[in-house]
């Protein structure tokens, strides 16, 4: 293991295991000093922040997009605070910490046993999303997560979500996705972020206007298992309490390709993903490129595809 890396894996097992012991309020201050600190900085990421809100946001003047890098941040490092202490939160704390809409369309679709996919976009805290549907709702759920470098600190992840509750599988490998519609047959829930696949797999769509790339499994798992698709978005209001809203299924096509299907099914997704995004922009945490127009170097950012 690298120098980088070691220091990267002691990073992030520092805040779980000194923040999940610090009391709330402390917590809070912490994450806002270490986010103005960093928008201060004006590095990469703060950068490719107010570039992705310049989408969402169009028109807005650089003063705009600074202030909504600066929101974006100090709720990006809200995620990361509750995400080092929610595995020292009690059950009430976590049933309490999260207010979702129109949950009904969750509930019906388990209780009919179809099996349900969530899609979520990076908003707020789906971490904390998932541990209130496995302790509000006594619902275990499968997700997937991405290969870290280092191995040590995918480990930590995978560690991590598994002890909210959540059956993690890895992203590689090839037997996630049947895994999925196993689950899913099997009247399961099945959770994913699903608003960023810049692979050759990924399913090309419009988003805010412009051509990005978003993953094809979330509308292939319900075609194959006829499962419910249920985008989700997620949002801070302020209050210690996350907000959320369970929006009406996108339906499988009756007609077409399978491809024109899933076509559809993702732009579906990624236009009820925008409206969430736009009315809470500061709570998309997309530090990375997104758009197919981001790919090329530019001189500018220094960035390589």
């Amino acid at each position: 293991m690298s120098a980088r890396d070691r220091l990267t894996d002691g990073l992030y097992g520092l805040g779980w295991g000194v923040v999940k012991k610090l009391p709330e309020p402390v917590a809070v201050r912490l994450g806002r000093s270490i986010a103005d600190l960093t928008w201060k900085q004006r590095g990469k990421g703060v950068r490719r922040l107010e570039s992705n809100y310049a989408r969402v946001v169009p028109g807005a003047s650089p003063e705009r997009l600074a202030e909504l890098s600066r929101a974006g941040l100090r709720s990006y490092l809200r995620y990361w605070m509750e995400s080092f202490r929610l595995p020292a939160w009690s059950a009430e704390r976590i049933r309490n910490g999260f207010a979702p809409k129109d949950l009904h369309y969750l509930t019906d679709g388990l209780a009919a046993g179809r099996g349900v996919v969530l899609a979520l976009p990076h908003m707020a805290n789906w971490d904390l999303a998932g541990a209130w549907v496995t302790t509000a709702l006594g619902t275990p759920f499968t997700t997937v997560a991405e290969r870290l470098k280092p191995e040590t600190l995918y480990d930590r992840f995978v560690a991590y979500r598994e002890g909210l509750g959540m059956e993690v599988l890895p992203h590689s490998g090839g037997t996630a996705f049947g895994t999925l519609a196993r689950r899913l047959r099997d009247g399961g829930l099945v959770c994913l972020v699903a608003e960023r696949d810049l692979s050759s797999s990924g399913v090309e769509v419009t988003f805010f206007g412009e051509a990005t790339r978003m993953p094809a499994g979330p509308a292939l798992l319900a075609q194959q298992t006829g499962a419910l698709l249920l985008p989700v978005t997620l949002w801070y209001d302020g209050s210690p309490v996350m907000q959320g809203r369970v929006h009406p299924p996108v339906e499988v096509p009756g007609t077409g390709t399978r491809a024109e299907k899933t076509s559809a099914m993702t732009q579906a997704l990624a236009d009820t993903f925008a409206t969430g995004i736009a009315e809470h922009p500061e709570d998309w945490h997309m530090l990375q490129r997104l758009w197919l127009a981001d790919l090329e170097p530019r001189p500018s950012d220094g960035e390589r595809p």
